[in-house]
């Protein structure tokens, strides 16, 4: 029996021709993933019906290969603390745009400036998250907003057999 796994792996290749591309990601990504390839997304945005209600305000994402965890785009940190029983880093990107990060072991401070890509510290364990994965949240003047749209989609998959 053969079985194969999703991988993502970061690509900047164009789409090949006459490939369809999401309204997503159509536009250059403003954010960079904050987990180096491979990873996979393990539980994705839900929006909630209204502002109290259930949903998932964010995705999940389980690194494959080491924990460093990176600023998805350039910006001040908010807050870097303990919130219950996980940390979380949270990132002013400007124009009413911040990210949060959760549960992360933090490397940074509030007040911090850090730029696209920088390690801000590396996936640690707590929250509602599934362990070892990381919850990335996203919020436009408060509101949630789904993080693909901020990613430019899910990047292109990689299939690769077990066994």
């Amino acid at each position: 029996m053969l079985t194969s796994v999703l991988l993502i792996a970061h690509s900047a290749a164009p789409p090949a021709a006459g490939a369809e591309r999401s309204e997503a990601s159509s536009a250059a990504p403003r954010w960079s993933w904050p987990l180096a390839a491979p990873f996979r997304v393990v539980s994705a945005y839900a929006a909630p019906a209204h502002e109290y209600a259930p949903g998932h305000r964010g995705i999940d994402i389980r690194p494959l290969h080491g924990t460093a965890v990176r600023a998805p785009a350039d910006g001040l940190v908010a807050f870097a603390g303990r919130v219950v029983d996980r940390g979380v880093v949270t990132i002013d990107h400007g124009d009413g745009l911040v990210s949060t990060l959760e549960p992360v072991a933090w490397a940074v401070t509030a007040g911090a400036p850090v730029q696209r890509g920088d390690v801000i510290g590396d996936v640690d364990a707590g929250g509602h998250s599934e362990p070892g994965a990381l919850h990335l949240g996203a919020r436009v003047h408060g509101a949630y907003v789904d993080p693909l749209l901020l990613l430019g989609g899910v990047p292109r998959a990689v299939l690769l057999p077990l066994g």
